[in-house]
Order: structure tokens, then sequence, then C-alpha cells
């Protein structure tokens, strides 16, 4: 019988504490997630700015390395050749093999020109790389011939890198150079590599000469046109300052023009020019000035040449990202806001149950009655108070009706319905050899205190096998007597019937392993705690699993032809001389699993074609334990049956030998 509470038979709570709810959680989710988002916009966008700064800055940092790395090198493995074949003279042999040693280890140089005082100029040429890229030769000769002012330059002593793109018609640099009082130095080489590395993700490079020239580019189409830059208003500061780096924010309208500095380290000041003004890009191929844009420009002045290397990124892609954040968050705010207050007013107006009710209910529950009917609609905490106790009382109810704890949990969770359900499981039985003899024994020697014996004996059996089972995802089902039947992929699975069949033979293999130890560790003609032995039989197949029982007590247990047959196998285990017998179904799931051998075929009472039963030996593959069934009978005391001595016409044994 049930008992029932009415929340409308005792005093309403009064409203005030609905609206009271109601103006706590505005007030909550306006002022904390108002602040939050106010908060984090104001610090991330301060974060995301100065991250976005130090890392536009350290990009040209790396880029103005690479640079430098590649001039470098270009006009030292230069010097180092000319004065290489101005030591050697007339030796025209040695001379070719040092040039063709040269270009095998400087691929990326295209040529070399260089005028000794007192000497013929000289022009030397890579034809490897000429002709790998189709380039007519006689472009390098008609290049630095046609280069005297800046030849001129170096006279003087100055180091000009020119752009060669546009003569070319590929990614080249031209580099001359002061040599040995009034001579001169001149190198072609590629510029490829800073071209690809300059452009990539939201930061973008570039590098340019003295004179504004256009050198390096992710654009070959800038490069390839000489693209001159001196005019824009942003870069004609940078050529002309006298700062090695800094880093400016720029924008379209300079003729308001606002800067401020702060110290990055000892020797660089970062100076940002607030108002933003074009895409670097729109600067540089000349567009008309319809987008304002700001950018971060970061420079540094390279040492070994008259070049500065400039990286840029977008200011307005910085935020964009945080600006979409800042609108989902508010209207984030507005929605939950909407819904805590809707929410509160049909669910937490009065309070549904009162406390002495649930006082009660409590009482009742201490004196044994589980059987409850605590209604409530949830209207406040006090409601949700009674669900909970609603929910105890069903468990508490179920746990009364259940001997196994984890279905018990299931079907208070509602993972396990009422009613029967069609289940592809692994079903498992074990029984005690000489059971009876044993339990006699015990009757013999310990009088009235055999069935403490009895019990303290298999409780520490029954431990072992359990932990077997559960340990393997299994089920167990029952006791019956000394009899244990378990059960795979029925209440909960492992993913397939496959995956259940094999946890179902690796419990029994674990059971195996646990009873030997176990025997061991017994004390040799112990009476209280006598060696035991088991056979385990298991079978695969469609099983009906469900609850069985009364109203006052229920257990989940698995029914029908697979499980009579698990049962029969597990029969057969001590007249076949084995402790483990699988049937063909289960064999056929995970016999490539495990090492395995064929016993006679059974004829079952009831089947048509005689039963093929499989003794497992060992897990495949593993080198420890027994290897062969003869092992296994070894290892466990079992003794080699005599198959034709078996009587197949006494009635308990429902099977008969197939010999054949």
């Amino acid at each position: 019988m049930s008992n029932t509470y009415n929340p409308r038979e005792v005093e309403r709570i009064p409203f005030s504490i609905g609206a009271k709810l109601i103006t706590i959680i505005s007030i909550i989710v306006i002022v904390s997630l108002g602040s939050i988002t106010a908060l984090v916009s104001w610090m991330v966008h301060r974060d995301l700015r100065i991250a976005a700064e130090e890392n536009n800055f350290e990009m040209n940092r790396r880029s103005a390395i690479e640079a430098e790395d590649l001039l470098s090198n270009a006009r030292s493995n230069s010097r180092i050749l000319i004065q290489t074949i101005t030591a050697l003279g007339s030796q025209t042999s040695v001379i070719n093999e040092t040039t063709n040693f040269f270009w095998a280890e400087n691929p990326q140089i295209a040529a070399i020109f260089f005028i000794v005082p007192g000497r013929q100029e000289q022009l030397l040429v890579n034809r490897q790389y000429f002709s790998s890229r189709d380039i007519d030769e006689s472009l390098a000769s008609s290049y630095f011939y046609g280069q005297r002012a800046a030849m001129g330059r170096a006279v003087r002593g100055e180091t000009v890198l020119q752009n060669a793109a546009p003569h070319f018609s590929r990614s080249l640099l031209s580099m001359f150079f002061p040599w040995q009082g009034t001579g001169i130095g001149g190198v072609l080489f590629s510029s490829e590599v800073l071209n690809n590395n300059f452009g990539f993700l939201v930061n973008q490079s570039y590098m340019l000469n003295v004179d504004g020239d256009l050198l390096a580019h992710a654009d070959f189409s800038l490069l390839k046109d000489g693209t001159n830059v001196a005019d824009l208003e942003f870069i004609r500061p940078i050529l002309n300052s006298t700062d090695k780096t800094k880093q400016v924010l720029i924008e379209s309208d300079f003729g308001v023009l606002q800067s401020y500095s702060r110290e990055i380290d000892k020797d660089i000041t970062l100076i940002i020019w607030e108002k933003v003004q074009y895409l670097i890009d729109n600067y540089i191929r000349k567009e008309k000035k319809e987008e304002r844009t700001r950018q971060y420009i970061a420079y540094n002045k390279l040492n070994s040449v008259g070049a500065v290397v400039i990286t840029s990124i977008d200011y307005d892609k910085i935020f964009e990202g945080l600006n979409a954040t800042t609108r989902r968050n508010v209207f984030l705010t507005i929605a939950v806001l909407s819904i805590s207050i809707i929410f509160i007013w049909f669910f937490s107006k009065t309070i549904s149950i009162p406390l002495k009710t649930l006082a009660h209910a409590a009482r009742q529950i201490e004196s044994g009655e589980f059987n409850l009917n605590l209604r409530a609609k949830n209207r406040d905490e006090i409601g949700v108070l009674t669900a909970s106790f609603q929910k105890m009382c069903t468990a508490l109810n179920i746990f009364g009706r259940f001997t196994n704890r984890e279905i018990a949990v299931k079907a208070m969770r509602g993972e396990i319905k009422p009613g029967g359900f069609a289940k592809h499981g692994t079903v498992f039985f074990s029984d005690i050899r000489d059971f009876t003899a044993k339990s006699e024994h015990f009757t013999n020697v310990f009088g009235i205190e055999a069935s403490d014996k009895i019990v303290s004996w298999l409780n520490s059996y029954f431990t072992q096998m359990i932990e077997c089972v559960e340990k393997t995802n299994g089920v167990v089902d029952k006791f019956i007597g000394d009899a244990v039947m378990a059960h795979w992929g029925t209440a909960y699975t492992a993913g397939s019937p496959r995956k259940d069949a094999f946890n179902g033979v690796k419990a029994a293999l674990m059971m195996r392993k646990a009873l030997y130890f176990l025997n061991r560790e017994r004390k040799k003609g112990d009476p209280a705690n006598p060696s035991i032995r088991i056979g385990c039989g298991l079978n695969s197949g469609i099983v009906t699993a469900g609850q069985l029982g009364s109203d006052r007590r229920m257990e989940y247990t698995v029914i029908g032809d697979p499980v009579n047959l698990a049962s029969r196998i597990e029969s057969l285990t001590k007249t076949l001389g084995v402790d483990i017998l699988i049937s063909e179904d289960t064999w056929k799931l995970v016999g490539d699993k495990f090492l395995t051998e064929e016993m006679p075929s059974v004829a079952v009472k009831g089947k048509k074609k005689p039963v093929r039963v499989f003794a497992v030996i060992n897990f495949m593959g593993e080198a420890k334990g027994p290897q062969t069934l003869e092992e296994v009978r070894g290892l466990l005391g079992i003794d080699m049956p005599v198959l034709e001595e078996i009587d197949a016409n006494v009635d308990e044994l429902k099977y008969t030998i197939d010999e054949g």
C-alpha cells in the first residue's frame, strides 16, 4: 500500500520567494555576465593588441635575420670566389674546377661579375641555373654591363642592392660591392626563398632598398614590374629614420597623426601611430584610397646592405574574433536572463511540498516503508527536494527486489525497462566437481558446525569467481547451490557479440588461474578448506533478457535455448576431462582469439544435429601457461577420460558421444 502526499493539503508558500528568486537571478545574470563580458573584452583586447604587436615584431625580426643571412652569404661567398680566381692567375683548369665546385655549393647564385684593378673585367655564369630555368645566358651579360651607375656607386664604397626581376622575369637580386680599392664585385642570386617565406599567415613581410625599390615580396608581379614605393608617406619616414628597428600603427589620414612610444627592451623602442591607414598591399599596389584599414608596420634595417625589411599585420583582423565573441556574449546574456525569468516564474512561484511532509516521509523510510508516492510539481526548491525523495524511495524499492546491485542501479536509471528483450549474449555456467561428496565430508568432520564451514568455504570461492565476471563486464545472474550462472552482452555490452563472447571466455580463463593459485595457498589436508576443481560451459546466441518475478521481488535473468545448451555443455566437462568447454557458436565468434581443441561432437536432447564443442586451452599467442589440452589436464590434475566407457543411455546424461 502506498502513502500519497497532496501538496494542496498543506499550507502554501508565499509568492514572495519566487519574486525574490527572479530578482536575485536577474541581478546575478546581468552583473556577472555583463561584467565578465566587459572585463574579458577589455582584457582580451589589450592582450590581443600586445600579442599582435609582439608577434608582428618577432616575425619582422625573423624575416630580417633570414634576409640578412641570404645577402651576407651571397656577398661573402662571392668575395671568396673572386679572391680565389684572382690568386690563381692564369691556371685555367684549376679556375674552372673551382668555379664548378662553387656553383655546386651555391646553386642559388646565378652569376658573378668583378673588376680587378689592372685586369680585365670578368663575368662568371652558372649555366646550370640558367638552363634549369630556361633563361637566356646572354641576359646576364646585358644586365651587368648595363649597371654602370650601380658600379660607380660601388667604386665609391657603397654596397648597392637592386631588383633584377624586371630584366630576367625571375625572382633575382643583384648586389654590387667595392673590391680592393677601385675594384668592384657583383653577384646575381635568387630571392625565391624570401618571396615564399615573406607572405604567410596573417603577417606579410617585404624588403626594400635605400631607393625604395621593392626587392622581395610574396606577389612576384610587383617585383617583375619593378615597383618603387618611396613616395608612400609611411615608407619615406622609415627610410630616413636613424632607428634600426621600430613598429608603427599607420592609417590613411596622416594629417592628424598621433603617436606614442613604449620601451620593448634596452635597444628597441616601439612607436605606435594611431589613426589607421590603408592596407600595406594597397599602398604597394598604388590602389585608390577606398577602404580605411589599419595595420601595424614593423621594420628592421639590415646591417650588411642598405636594405630594410618591413612586416605588416591587419589591425582589424586581430580583433575580428573578439568582436564576434562580444556580440555573442551580449545575446547570450539576454537569452539567459529571459529564460531564467520565465523558468523561475513558472516553476518557483511557491513551495509545493511543506517540510513537514518530507519529515513524515523520512520517518516512513526509517521504519522500512519504501513504497511511497510523493507527488510534487517542482514549483520550487522544496519540490526538487521532494522529487529527490521520490527517486530515493524508488531506488530503495528496486534494491529490495534485485539481488544484483549493478542491475538494480541500471533499472533505477531507466536503462533496463520492464519486459523481455531479445539480446545476443554469451551465457556461462560453472559447477564444483564432487560437491556432494565434499559436503558430506564437511558434515562428517564438523557436525553441527558444517554449515558455517561450507558457507565460508563457498564464499571464498565465489568471491574470486564474481571478481572475474565483473572485471570482464559480465553479470552474475544467480548462484544455484555451488553453481554460478553469468552472462555477457545482456544487461550491458562491450560493443558487439564478438567482444562479449571474448569477455566470457576470458573470464573463464581468469577463473582457472584464480582457482589454481587459490588451491596452491590451501593447506594440504585442511578439512575446512579442501581444494576445488570446476567445470565451465559457455554458449552464445539470442536469449530473452528481462525482469522475472513478482511485484515484491524480481530478478534480471536470461532464458532460452542458448541458456539450456550452456548448462548442458558445462555438464560435459567432467565426462570429457576438461575444465572449460565452449559451443560452436561461441567458437565461431572468438575461435581466432583462443587456443582450442575440438572435442567429440555430442548429440544433445532436442537438437537435430550433434553439437560441436571445443576445449579452451589458452589465449592465442600467449607464451605463458599451457599450450595443449594434455598440459591443462596435468596442471589441474584432471584424468584423461575413456570415451568408450560412457553410458549414453543413462537418463541424467542427455547426450551421446559421436566418435566419428
